[in-house]
């Protein structure tokens, strides 16, 4: 088993490219099977979770070359509708191939997905919809078959703006007959990211990034060509690796306003924070502040998928800090390696309490998921000592050459196998 070994008290300097978006990706991949066209997408990052959507395509007789950071997918020759199983029990964003397969051939096979266990993210939402556009569902020893030739554009009301609710309605409205309107639809970058995507290669999609969006349906899809927007988490974490060593680096290849609920709170914590049109300049603090509350939300909000690394952040501020999560339920399994490192925080519920400490010290610590892991090399980065993190297939899902990076910005660190 892999493990990454850090020795901490290293100040972080230099520049960074930020990769392509994780979750931008996966949905755009997922696209590419609907119009049994050619797709030749750029950015693309180098991460596991891509590894198994490339792996999913591939099963489902797509052709695929990856050169770099460029893929090529020729879905054409398409002749399977059952995902299977192992795959997309590995990881979460695999039902995103529901709506998919059902614009492509009116019926498909899937597993319960898998991914990070961070608590019950049930896919309801999904399947209710699915129904709304005419899909037949039945469930029965854990897989969901799905039916639907002609689905038809209908009006969607969503009960919480989900990310992966609105992808997958997006999907199996692309080709249905007449227009969907989707009430109440989640307003992350990435949704935008997978509408301008799909309206190159001939969809017509208006309204992603608001609370409503609209899909007309068309007959087909052309050959398109596309560059997948930066990661706004994977830019948020350095901004953080920065912050927590008190070090300057300079990101380049970011969307500032995809990270202005990020620079707020870290501008509270003391960091200074510079940017131009597409790159940003944080310099971490002398003394970290205390932040009052930090509360996760639904985009604009703060993401989620940075409260664990927030967490290690505000573990060696100045006072007491209060995290609110209510975006995922069991979104904490972080913080018994946090406090293993001497970290002081309290939990109840869905509230943590964080009392800063004035160091941080090293030990034998476990990622849990993925952004827990991230947050624990991000402990590390400061911790007294030496810092074990074991299962880092977790970290690998999200970030690309991640040890490298560190190392190249001065992080003594360093990958075991």
């Amino acid at each position: 088993m892999e493990k990454l070994i850090l020795y901490g008290g290293n100040r972080l300097t230099g520049e960074v490219s930020v990769s392509g978006a994780k979750n931008a990706i996966l949905p755009i991949l997922a696209a590419t099977v609907i119009g049994g066209n050619e797709s030749t997408i750029f950015n693309v990052p180098k991460l596991r979770d891509v590894e198994v959507m490339e792996e999913i395509l591939i099963a489902l007789g797509c052709n695929i070359k990856r050169v770099d950071n460029m893929m090529w997918v020729d879905s054409k020759p398409l002749n399977q509708i059952k995902i299977p199983d192992e795959l997309a029990r590995e990881m979460r964003s695999s039902i995103i191939l529901m709506g998919a397969m059902l614009s492509r051939c009116g019926e498909v096979i899937i597993s319960y997905p898998g991914g990070c266990e961070i608590g019950p993210r049930p896919i309801d939402m999904h399947l209710k919809a699915l129904k709304d556009l005419g899909a037949e569902i039945e469930e029965s020893h854990g897989f969901i078959y799905s039916k639907g030739k002609e689905l038809k554009g209908t009006e969607i009301q969503l009960d919480y703006p989900s990310v992966g609710a609105t992808e997958n309605i997006i999907l199996a409205a692309i080709k249905a007959k007449g227009t969907t309107i989707i009430r109440n639809a989640a307003r992350e970058p990435e949704i935008v990211d997978l509408q301008n995507y799909l309206n190159k290669a001939g969809a017509k999609i208006n309204g992603a990034g608001t609370s409503i969006v609209i899909i007309e349906g068309v007959d087909q899809l052309e050959n398109v060509t596309y560059n997948t927007m930066p990661d706004r988490i994977v830019a948020g974490t350095y901004m953080i690796a920065s912050a927590i060593t008190k070090g300057e680096i300079i990101l380049k290849n970011v969307i500032i306003d995809h990270l202005q609920g990020v620079i707020a709170k870290l501008k509270e914590a003391g960091c200074l924070i510079y940017s131009d049109e597409n790159s940003l300049k944080i310099i971490g603090p002398e003394k970290i502040n205390s932040i009052e509350m930090v509360q996760t939300l639904p985009y604009p909000g703060f993401p989620t998928d940075m409260q664990a690394q927030i967490m290690a952040l505000l573990s060696i501020a100045n006072g007491t800090s209060i995290i609110s999560e209510t975006v995922f339920e069991n979104r904490f399994k972080h913080v018994e390696e946090l406090i293993r490192m001497g970290a002081n925080i309290k939990t109840f519920g869905k509230v943590a309490i964080i009392k800063g400490v004035k160091e941080l010290t090293g030990a034998k610590t476990t990622a849990k998921d993925l952004r827990g892991g991230a947050s624990l090399v991000l402990a590390g980065l400061a911790a007294k000592g030496k810092t074990e993190i074991e299962n880092i297939y977790h970290i690998k899902r999200g970030y690309e050459n991640f040890h490298n990076t560190l190392r190249e910005l001065g992080a003594h660190i360093e990958l075991v196998k």
